[in-house]
């Protein structure tokens, strides 16, 4: 088996004479396949269902495919593991009236004796909002007061998120949450955005790239936790573009004034470009599917994709297609959905015919 050294050197030419092209039938067999029963390997993650609904559901979406689901009853279940306030008293006491990640974390544990409930997380919700959307549900239906009202008390004193009101880890993964629910709902109230602000900023380390919390190293983590998958760099760059305060195609319009340092920042996020054509999270670490997303996503925001070598990031990508259908992590291996989303993505990126345009921001299609 080779080993990182020889997987990092290795160019397109080097890689044999897998499919080349987007097979786009059989992506779409192959989110249906896990629409209407998850494979055995996740049985272990049933509560983080709600994320795996958005991988598939918003994934038939970009492949243009969304009348492969029974939307009501989409619809009707994401509705179904939200959590609702009984009065005003429970909106102010600190819990999170977001969405559920699946129907077992809404039953209440018991610690003592007590019956205590679960919590709904900045994650599912994201998950849950982006779905609806995806489907045409119309947002203006939902509460979104209880939200927005409630999530105001995840945000810390730094301006940072917490996923859940009984205390979790903050980073930018939660606060890109918070900025995309905001968006969504066309209800900023519950982020204080000049402090997420400031703590964006504060993440952006000495190479331009931003780590997930201050002093962390530059990285585009590529993990499920807690039902939330995150680049720091891309959390940090959208949200911020989500707030309004970064404007489209940078890199044209120059940077002089920008808040933070864009040149760095390029050049952090063109050299993550392998010499196989894919892109990696971190230096001397191999590229991996999902990172055509979380890095290719950053330069198309700062308007630099023009930068980055799109034949060989095709190349690349194509050598993790599966025969099955979907994307794996690395070349030949079997598929899973986080990579077969991303890898979605990335085409839509890169303009593949037959794909739905992408809201970077966002992380989905919107038409």
């Amino acid at each position: 088996m080779a080993d990182d050294g020889d997987l990092l050197c290795r160019s397109p030419a080097d890689r044999g004479s897998e499919d080349q092209s987007f097979d786009r039938e059989r992506h779409i067999r192959y989110l249906e396949m896990n629409y209407q029963i998850l494979p055995s390997p996740y049985e272990g993650q049933e509560i983080n269902h709600l994320t795996l609904a958005y991988f598939i559901i918003s994934g038939l979406n970009i492949l243009h495919a969304l009348d492969r689901i029974d939307r009501e009853a989409v619809i009707n279940w994401v509705l179904s593991l939200q959590a609702h306030p009984k009065n005003e008293a429970e909106l102010n006491s600190g819990q999170f009236y977001g969405f559920h990640g699946s129907k077992s974390s809404q039953f209440h544990s018991v610690d003592n004796g007590v019956s205590v409930p679960n919590n709904s997380h900045l994650a599912s919700t994201y998950c849950a909002l982006a779905i609806l959307k995806t489907v045409d549900y119309d947002l203006s239906l939902i509460d979104s007061s209880s939200i927005s009202k409630s999530m105001k008390h995840l945000q810390q004193s730094d301006g940072s998120f917490m996923p859940i009101h009984t205390g979790a880890e903050t980073d930018l993964r939660f606060v890109y949450c918070a900025a995309v629910i905001s968006s969504l709902l066309d209800n900023w109230s519950g982020v204080d955005k000049e402090k997420a602000k400031n703590y964006i900023l504060s993440c952006q380390s000495y190479d331009g790239g931003f780590g997930l919390i201050p002093g962390q190293e530059s990285h585009a983590p590529c993990q499920m936790s807690n039902q939330i998958t995150g680049g720091a760099t891309y959390c940090a760059v959208a949200s911020l573009r989500l707030m309004g305060f970064l404007e489209d195609d940078l890199v044209s319009k120059g940077t002089s004034s920008c808040i933070i340092d864009i040149p760095s920042l390029l050049d952090w996020c063109l050299q993550r470009q392998a010499v196989d054509g894919g892109f990696q999270g971190r230096p001397n670490k191999i590229s991996d599917t999902c990172y055509a997303f979380w890095i290719g996503g950053v330069l198309r925001i700062l308007g630099a994709n023009k930068f980055l070598s799109e034949t060989t990031l095709r190349e690349f990508l194509l050598t993790c297609q599966s025969e099955y259908g979907g994307f794996s992590k690395f070349p030949r291996q079997l598929p899973d959905l986080y990579h077969s989303y991303y890898g979605f993505t990335a085409f839509s990126m890169l303009q593949e015919t037959g794909l739905n345009p992408l809201n970077i921001e966002l992380g989905i299609s919107i038409i």
